[in-house]
């Protein structure tokens, strides 16, 4: 089925859609590139909840990831290389000219999604990743289902299966800002990770493969705090995998986000072992956002549930490995409420 709402073309002519959908008091558009929550909205709170662009055109080159569901393997993969079962695999070296990140240069951030069911409250969109893109082994056949719901819930319901053994870890790569929508910055937000340790990156992101507690350090969000915190008279850099679980597991809290004016939250709920938090100091962009916004640096912040980097390259972090006859599941669930 492809109905919806035709937002734009993408460079070879294919149709953009979409979808709004309702529910909880909050309200989404969703489109079929790159499964991409567009525009976020709470009722009682004039300005959207997530960064993006009214127009589609901006997307394809401007949006870094933004509202996109990021896989086959979200997150970096040191050279791209990688090996299942003793047989090694190189991916597409998309970051710095040589590390894998997201799932190489054409993930399914930046793909066209077939729209498999969507109601008044929800839509599911597919996609079919074909054995060897990307440099991955297997053909992947994923689903990833938005839903708003009850007490401010948006959900994303993501699914997988495989015909060969092949790294598979998705996430929701959507930039949030509470306050403003991110006219201002989010360095003023109030975060809690309830993360006992974080994995420490060399200069080209990639975990050094120590698991650092985060006791005496500046990635303590154990107890909420401001997200600015400068050393050196410098902004920290956060763009790390926070260790919440030694695997993945029901429904558990990965974060707590409060804006500092609005007094909207956010809680985000998931399955995964890990959650990315970037804190957006390069989302600074040309063009104009959501309702003409221009964009700075820190003007949202990412929080991705999903298997911690590099895991195919450290034996000892939580795995993605899928096979056939498995099925691959993760639930988040981003919680908001005005207080």
């Amino acid at each position: 089925m492809a109905d919806g709402e035709v937002c734009g073309k993408t460079s070879d002519g294919v149709e953009v859609r979409r979808f709004t959908i309702t529910g909880g008091g909050l309200t989404a558009h969703i489109l079929n590139w790159g499964a991409t929550v567009q525009d976020l909205r709470l009722a009682g709170h004039d300005a959207p909840l997530v960064l993006g662009f009214d127009r589609f055109e901006y997307y394809p080159e401007h949006s870094s990831y933004m509202g996109a569901i990021a896989g086959r393997y979200a997150n970096r993969i040191a050279n791209g290389q990688f090996a299942i079962d003793g047989k090694p695999y190189q991916a597409d070296r998309n970051f710095l000219g040589k590390h894998t990140l997201h799932g190489g240069s054409h993930s399914y951030g930046k793909q066209i999604w077939e729209v498999a069911d969507h109601g008044a409250d929800y839509v599911t969109l597919a996609l079919h990743d074909p054995d060897g893109a990307m440099g991955f082994p297997g053909k992947l056949d994923v689903t990833c289902t938005y839903r708003v719901a009850t007490g401010g819930t948006l959900s994303v319901d993501l699914t997988a299966t495989t015909d060969k053994p092949t790294l598979c870890n998705l996430a929701h790569h959507s930039y949030f800002n509470l306050d403003d929508g991110g006219s201002g910055h989010v360095l003023d937000h109030s975060m809690m990770v309830p993360a006992e340790a974080y994995l420490p990156v060399d200069d080209e992101l990639i975990p050094t493969g120590v698991v650092q507690p985060v006791d005496g350090t500046a990635f303590d969000f154990r107890k909420a705090r401001a997200i600015r915190l400068e050393e050196g008279g410098e902004q920290v850099l956060y763009d790390h995998n926070f260790c919440l679980h030694a695997d993945k597991g029901p429904l558990r809290l990965a974060a707590r986000v409060k804006g500092a004016k609005s007094g909207v939250e956010m809680e985000v709920w998931s399955t995964e072992a890990g959650v990315q938090f970037y804190a957006g100091a390069k989302i600074e962009r040309p063009v104009p956002g959501l309702d003409g916004r221009m964009y700075k640096a820190y003007a949202g912040l990412a929080l991705e549930p999903q298997v911690w980097p590099d895991s195919p390259n450290r034996s000892y972090f939580p795995q993605a490995i899928l096979r056939p006859g498995e099925e691959y599941r993760q639930l988040t669930e981003y919680r908001f409420r005005k207080a």
